[in-house]
C-alpha cells in the first residue's frame, strides 16, 4: 500500500484528502497543484510513479463539484498503485494536461475531452477521437439526452 505521508508533507495546501480502501490509496488534490504533485510522484525516489495507467472522469451531476478527474498511477519499482482525484467545478470544467509528465496521457485525455467535454489545457493535440466533429454534447455526462440524437 502506498504511504501518502511524504506527499502530504510536501504539498500540505494541495492535498485535500487521502483515502484508503482495501489497500487502494486515493489522494484528492486541488486542480492548481496537479502538475506539481504529479511531477513529484514521478520523480521522488520514494514513489517512482513513472507509469500512468489510465485517466478518466466521473460526473456526479447533482453534486458540487460536479466532475472529478481520476488518474491511476503505477510504480513498477515499488509494485504500488495510486489514484489521484481532482475535483472540477462548473459545467465547462478545464484542467491542465499531464502529457509533459506522462506522454501516455495523450489519448486518455483526448477521450475524456471527447466523452465528458472536459477541456484539457495545453494538450498537444486536443481533438475528438471517437465522436464526429459535429457532435454537440458529451455522451458520458449524466445529463446526456438519450432521445433524438440521430445517427453518427
Amino acid at each position: 500500500m502506498t504511504d501518502a505521508t511524504k506527499l502530504r508533507s510536501a504539498f500540505p495546501d494541495a492535498v485535500t484528502s487521502v483515502d484508503e480502501y482495501r489497500g487502494d490509496v486515493s489522494v484528492t488534490v486541488k486542480p492548481e497543484a496537479l502538475l506539481a504533485v504529479c511531477a513529484f510522484l514521478r520523480d521522488d525516489p520514494g514513489y517512482c510513479f513513472r507509469f500512468l495507467v489510465d485517466v478518466t472522469a466521473v460526473d456526479y451531476n447533482d453534486k458540487t463539484p460536479r466532475f472529478v478527474m481520476v488518474y491511476h498511477l503505477l510504480s513498477h519499482e515499488r509494485n504500488q498503485r495510486l489514484r489521484i482525484k481532482v475535483p472540477l467545478a462548473g459545467d465547462t470544467p478545464e484542467i491542465e494536461s499531464v502529457t509533459a509528465i506522462w506522454p501516455t496521457a495523450d489519448w486518455h485525455e483526448r477521450e475524456v475531452y471527447d466523452l465528458f467535454g472536459i477541456g484539457i489545457l495545453h494538450h498537444p493535440d486536443l481533438r475528438r477521437i471517437l465522436l464526429p466533429d459535429h457532435w454537440d454534447c458529451s455522451p458520458l455526462r449524466k445529463d446526456y439526452p438519450l432521445e433524438g440524437r440521430g445517427e453518427f
